[in-house]
C-alpha cells in the first residue's frame, strides 16, 4: 500500500505534535484542573471518532491490520459522513486482501466525496485485483479527470490493458481445448488480478480437464468458502467428481448448480453427459454378465465417444471392452484395448494382467513375462508370483524345437500316429531325395531329416515324451550322439519299410 493511504493532514500532524507539547505542559503545570476539565466537558462524537482514527493510524502503520479495522470502524459508527474514515478502512481492507469490503468503501467515500481523489485510485486497485477491467478503467478515468498530472493509477491503467489481451488469449486456447495453454496464461492474468474467482475456477475447470482433479478440487472449495452460492464454484466440485468416476454425486452438484442457476449451461451439459456414460456403463455391465458379448462390445465403444478427457472413466471402459474380447477370442484387439488402457493408467493391475494372459495365449510369451514382472512390481501377492512363474516355464518350452509341429501331429496324437507321421516326413526329407539339388536346398533338408529323427526319437519314447509334455528338459546327452539315419535305417527295418532297406533306394 502506498505513503498516502491514510488520510492525516498537515494540520492534523501540526495539532497532533503541538497537543503533544500541551499534554506535557498540562501534566507538569497544571494536573487538578485538566483532570477536573476533562471531567466536567465530555467530549463530543467528533473529537472521540478522531482519536479513534489517529489510534487506528498507529495501528496501520505498524501492520496491526485488524486492530486499525476495528479502530476506524469504531470512528465511522461515531461518524458516519466522514469520506476519509471510509478510505482509511478499505485501505486497511485491501492490507487484509478483503477487495470486495475494500471497494464498498472506497465507493461509499466516493458517495460522500466526489472529489475524493483517493478514494478512487482504491476504487481502480480494487477492481483491478477482482478482475474488473471495466470498473478499473472507469477508475482511472475518474482519477486522470480529478488530476490530469496524477501518476497514481498509470500502473493499474497499464495492468488493466495486459489483462485485455490475455482474456482474449485465453479464451481463443479455451475454445480450441487448449487447456494446457489456459492454464498458463491465467497465472499470468492472476498475478495481475489476484482475488478474481473468474480466473480462479476457469483455472479450476480446465485442471479438472486435464486429470489434474486434486488441485482444481482445492481451488473450488476454496471459492465455495467464500460464496457458497457460486454456481460455478459448484459445477467445478461436481466436474471433478465426474472425472473421478463418481457419476451420482457429479449429477448432484450439477443439479445443484442448475438451481443456484437455470441456465448454467456448463452444468446443463455435463448433467446430460453424466447421465448418459451412467446408463451405458451400466448397461455394457449388464450385457456382459449375462453373456451378451457382442452387445455389451458395441455398448462400450459408443461409451468412449462420450468424452475423451475422462481418463478414468474411459480406461474402465476400455477395460471392459478388452475383457469382452477375450470372451468372443478377439486376443488382439483385448491387447489393443489394454495398451489404450495402461497409456491413461499405467498403474492399471487389472489390464496389464489381462494382457499378459492375452499375450501368453498369442504365443508372445516374453511380452507375458515382462507383463507378469511388472505386475509383480505393483502389487507382490502369491497369485501374480504363480502366474510369472507359469509364464517364464512357458517361455522356456517356447525356446525348445516344437516336435509335434515338426512332425506335423496334434499333442494328443497316438504311437501308430506318431510312426505313421514319421514314415511320411522322414521320407519327404531324406538326403537322398535331394541328391541332384543345389547344395544350400541340400543342407536345408539334411537339417530338416535330422530334426524329423529328433523329433520321432523323443516322442516315440514314453520316459522322454513324458518329460518333454511336462516341459522338462531332456538331457544333452542323450542327444549328443544322435544318428539321424541310424534312427531312419533301425525305423524301416523294424517296420516293414521294403526289402531294399540296406540301400535305400526308395522310390519317392
Amino acid at each position: 500500500m502506498d505513503d498516502e493511504v491514510i488520510e492525516i493532514s498537515d494540520s492534523e500532524r501540526e495539532e497532533t505534535s503541538s497537543n503533544s507539547e500541551m499534554d506535557v505542559e498540562i501534566t507538569t503545570e497544571q494536573p487538578a484542573i485538566d483532570v477536573k476539565a476533562e471531567q466536567i466537558v465530555p467530549k463530543d462524537a467528533a473529537t472521540i471518532a478522531e482519536e479513534k482514527k489517529k489510534l487506528g493510524n498507529d495501528q496501520y502503520k505498524a501492520q496491526n491490520y485488524q486492530n486499525a479495522l476495528k479502530l476506524y470502524t469504531d470512528a465511522i459508527s461515531l461518524c458516519p459522513d466522514s469520506a476519509a474514515y471510509y478510505g482509511n478502512r478499505a485501505a486497511c481492507y485491501m492490507m487484509l486482501l478483503n477487495y470486495n469490503s475494500a471497494l464498498t468503501d472506497a465507493r461509499h467515500a466516493i458517495r460522500i466525496d466526489p472529489g475524493f481523489e483517493k478514494a478512487y485510485v482504491r476504487v481502480a486497485k480494487c477492481c483491478l485485483a477482482l478482475g474488473d477491467i471495466i470498473g478499473t478503467e472507469q477508475a482511472v478515468k475518474m482519477v486522470n479527470e480529478l488530476n490530469s498530472l496524477s501518476t497514481a493509477v498509470a500502473a493499474e491503467q497499464t495492468a488493466a490493458q495486459k489483462l485485455r489481451q490475455l482474456e482474449a488469449t485465453i479464451q481463443a486456447n479455451y475454445d480450441s481445448k487448449s487447456y494446457r495453454n489456459v492454464v498458463f496464461y491465467l497465472d499470468s492474468a492472476l498475478k495481475l488480478a489476484p482475488a478474481c474467482l473468474k480466473y480462479r475456477l476457469l483455472k479450476a475447470e480446465c485442471l479438472a480437464f486435464l486429470g489434474r482433479c486434486d488441485e482444481a478440487l482445492d481451488i473450488a472449495v476454496g471459492v465455495m468458502k467464500l460464496d457458497t452460492t457460486s454456481a460455478d464454484a459448484i459445477y467445478v466440485r461436481g466436474l471433478c467428481l465426474y472425472y473421478t468416476d463418481n457419476l451420482d454425486k457429479g449429477i448432484i452438484h450439477f443439479e445443484r448448480a442448475l438451481t443456484l442457476d437455470p441456465d448454467h449451461y456448463k452444468s446443463k451439459q455435463m448433467r446430460s453427459k453424466c447421465k448418459q456414460l451412467k446408463e451405458m456403463k451400466e448397461n455394457g455391465n449388464m450385457l456382459f454378465k449375462s453373456g451378451r458379448y457382442r452387445e455389451a462390445h458395441v455398448i462400450y465403444t459408443d461409451a468412449l465417444k462420450i468424452d475423451e478427457h475422462n481418463k478414468d472413466i474411459n480406461s474402465k471402459l476400455l477395460y471392459n471392452r478388452a475383457l469382452v474380447n477375450t470372451r468372443i477370442g478377439n486376443l488382439r484387439e483385448a491387447v489393443a484395448d489394454c495398451n489404450r488402457v495402461l497409456e491413461l493408467n499405467s498403474q492399471y493391475l487389472k489390464a496389464l494382467l489381462l494382457r499378459a494372459r492375452c499375450y501368453n495365449d498369442l504365443e508372445k510369451f516374453e511380452e507375458s513375462v515382462a507383463d507378469y514382472e511388472t505386475a509383480l512390481q505393483l502389487e507382490k501377492t502369491p497369485e501374480i508370483k504363480r502366474m510369472l512363474r507359469e509364464a517364464k516355464f512357458a517361455l522356456k518350452k517356447s525356446k525348445r524345437k516344437d516336435y509335434y509341429k515338426i512332425l506335423g501331429i496334434g499333442r494328443n496324437s497316438t504311437d501308430d500316429e506318431i510312426k505313421k507321421a514319421y514314415r511320411k516326413k522322414a521320407l519327404v526329407h531324406h538326403p537322398d531325395r535331394h541328391a541332384n539339388s543345389s547344395a544350400e536346398e541340400r543342407k536345408e533338408e539334411e537339417l530338416k531329416f535330422k530334426e524329423v529323427g529328433e523329433a520321432y526319437a523323443i516322442l516315440s519314447d514314453a520316459r522322454k515324451k513324458s518329460r518333454y509334455d511336462s516341459g522338462q528338459d531332456i538331457e544333452e546327452q542323450e542327444q549328443a550322439d544322435f544318428d539321424p539315419n541310424q534312427m531312419f535305417r533301425s525305423f524301416f527295418q523294424f517296420n516293414g519299410g521294403g526289402r531294399n532297406n540296406s540301400s535305400f533306394n526308395f522310390e519317392f
